[in-house]
C-alpha cells in the first residue's frame, strides 16, 4: 500500500512559498532530511502490536524537532505566526496514522484504503419531472476526511431497469473508519465534527468517528449525545493559556520562553496509551462480524 505523504507535500509547497524569509528555507530544506529520515524509521518499525511504543517514540522526537528547532527557534516570526495556515504540525499526525495502522495491522492494505480521503455522506438527484429526462442526475456529496479506513464504492443510477440506457456512474471511498486531527480542540471545532460524524453515520451506520487533537482548549463534553464515539487527546493536556502563548508571537518573546517551551513538550508528549486507544477503536472495527446463532446464545445476547 502506498501510504499518503500529507505532511511531506505541505514542507514541499512551503519551500515553493515566495513569502518564505531565506533563513527558514534553510529551516524547512533541514526539516525535509529529517522528514525523510523519520519516514525511514517509521518503515523499521516492528509489525503488529509492539510497533506501538517505538512509532510514537519517533513521532515525538520528529514534532519536538519541527516544533523547537524549526519553528520556534526561527529568527523570523513567519513561520511561528503562520503554522495555522501553512498546516505544519496537525499535517504530521495526518501522516502518521496511517503508518502506525499499516504496522499494527499488516493485512488491512489488502481491503482497505487508508489515509485522508473524502468519503462518501450522502446521494441526492438533480432530474426535474418538468425536463426532457434521460438519466437520474445522480449525484454524491463528499466530506474530506483527515484520517479514514475506506474502501472504494462505485454506484450506477439509471431510469432503466437494464442500466441499457444512459446511466450516471458515481465513485466515492466509503468511510468504516472516520477521524479528524486538531491541534488544539476548541468548543466550535466540536460542534463542527458532531455534525460530520453524523453525515458520516448516516450514510454507514456501522461506521466509527474519532475526534483527535494534541491539545485540549475547551471543557470537556460528554460525547453521548452525539455521533462522535470518542474525542482522544493525545498529549492528555490542555493548551498553554493565551496569557503565554501571545509572548510567541516575537522572536524576544519566544527567546524568553523557550526553556518553559520546551518543558511543556517533554512533560507533555504524544501519549502511546492514547494511540493505543485509537487503535483498539480500530481493531474493534476489523474484528467485527455478523452475528452467529451459536455466539448470541452462547452469550445470551446479539
Amino acid at each position: 500500500m502506498t501510504l499518503p505523504t500529507s505532511h511531506g507535500d505541505k514542507l514541499q509547497a512551503l519551500l515553493q512559498n515566495n513569502k518564505l524569509p531565506n533563513e527558514d528555507r534553510k529551516r524547512i530544506e533541514k526539516a525535509v532530511s529529517r522528514y525523510q529520515a523519520w519516514l525511514k524509521k517509521l518503515a523499521r518499525a516492528p509489525l503488529g502490536d509492539r510497533c506501538v511504543a517505538e512509532a510514537v517514540g519517533l513521532l515525538n522526537e520528529y514534532r519536538t524537532f519541527l516544533d523547537l528547532e524549526v519553528v520556534f527557534d526561527s529568527d523570523d516570526d513567519f513561520l511561528y505566526r503562520q503554522k495555522g495556515q501553512l498546516k505544519l504540525d496537525n499535517t504530521v499526525i495526518e501522516e502518521f496514522l496511517p503508518h502506525l495502522v499499516a504496522r499494527t495491522f499488516p493485512q488491512i492494505s489488502e481491503n482497505f484504503f487508508v489515509g485522508p480521503y473524502s468519503c462518501f455522506a450522502a446521494l441526492y438527484f438533480t432530474s426535474t419531472i418538468g425536463t426532457s429526462i434521460s438519466v437520474p442526475g445522480a449525484q454524491a456529496r463528499t466530506k474530506d476526511q483527515d484520517f479514514t479506513i475506506s474502501k472504494r464504492l462505485y454506484l450506477r443510477a439509471s431510469f432503466d431497469p437494464e442500466h441499457a440506457m444512459a446511466v450516471d456512474r458515481l465513485e466515492a471511498n466509503l468511510g468504516y473508519l472516520c477521524a479528524e486531527c486538531k491541534t488544539n480542540l476548541d468548543k466550535t471545532m466540536f460542534q463542527e465534527a458532531c455534525a460530520t460524524a453524523h453525515d458520516v453515520k448516516t450514510a454507514v451506520p456501522g461506521a466509527k468517528y474519532l475526534l483527535l487533537c494534541e491539545w485540549l482548549d475547551m471543557a470537556p463534553l460528554s460525547t453521548a449525545g452525539t455521533d462522535v464515539d470518542e474525542v482522544l487527546i493525545l498529549r492528555k493536556a490542555k493548551r498553554l493559556g493565551s496569557q503565554v502563548r501571545s509572548v510567541f508571537a516575537t522572536r524576544a518573546g519566544r527567546l524568553s520562553k523557550r526553556a518553559e517551551y520546551a518543558a511543556y513538550l517533554s512533560k507533555y508528549p504524544f501519549s502511546s496509551e492514547v494511540f493505543e486507544r485509537f487503535l483498539s477503536h480500530v481493531r474493534a472495527l476489523l474484528e467485527n462480524r455478523d452475528p452467529d446463532e451459536g455466539d448470541a446464545l452462547s452469550r445470551g445476547y446479539f
